[in-house]
């Protein structure tokens, strides 16, 4: 008899298992499921929020913080992710935290079903964390300064989210995305700041 094939599990159905299973959900619950994995999901959880098209008002820079601290670790080498245990016990179990992570959920799924491993060496090097964890806190900066209530933190956020899903997938293609809408967000945010400067600097 043909044996029966199973199909591979995939990230979005390690995120829906960890959402439907029963326990407290925080970010040290988070780290603790997906273990060497954990770098690059809460990439992808703290940059998912100010990569969304809506103006935040700097509600998301403790989550660009954390980014930061955590890329600063990934390029020192570590393979496990340290937090401090305010921030591990940070809850992700309310009603709107909910809501968030099944969008992820299903955001992540979509870009699976057009992913596939490509150029997959590059991404077991560890110059490849090193760069990664550089382009993190680039990102987690220009998501940082930018003005409140502009919606410019949207697109370097989404450019990191892109990379961590890449790196997660071994995708190149992705990542190649990635950082192009990570740069073309740091180049607008950088050419509509002059603008405004150089504006405000005229009626003076």
């Amino acid at each position: 008899m043909p044996q029966a094939t199973t199909e591979p599990v995939t990230l979005g159905d390690e995120l829906e298992a960890w959402l439907g299973q029963d326990g407290e959900k925080t970010l040290g619950s988070l780290v603790e499921a997906f273990g060497d994995k954990s770098f690059a999901i809460l990439f992808v959880l703290l940059f998912g929020l100010p990569a969304l098209p809506l103006p935040t008002g700097g509600a998301t820079h403790l989550f660009l913080v954390i980014a930061a601290l955590l890329a600063v670790q990934l390029i020192a080498g570590r393979h496990e992710v340290w937090l401090p245990q305010r921030w591990r016990g940070l809850s992700l179990a309310g009603e709107k935290q909910q809501r968030f992570l099944v969008s992820l959920t299903r955001f992540v799924r979509r870009l699976e079903r057009l992913s596939r491993p490509r150029l997959a060496f590059l991404f077991r090097y560890r110059l490849a964390d090193v760069v990664f964890g550089l382009l993190v806190i680039g990102g987690a900066i220009a998501a940082f300064v930018a003005p409140p209530f502009t919606g410019l933190d949207t697109l370097p956020a989404l450019g990191v989210v892109l990379l961590a899903l890449a790196m997660l997938f071994e995708d190149a293609l992705v990542a190649a995305a990635g950082l192009i809408v990570l740069v073309i967000g740091v180049v607008l945010e950088v050419a509509l700041g002059a603008a405004a400067v150089q504006g405000i600097s005229s009626l003076l």
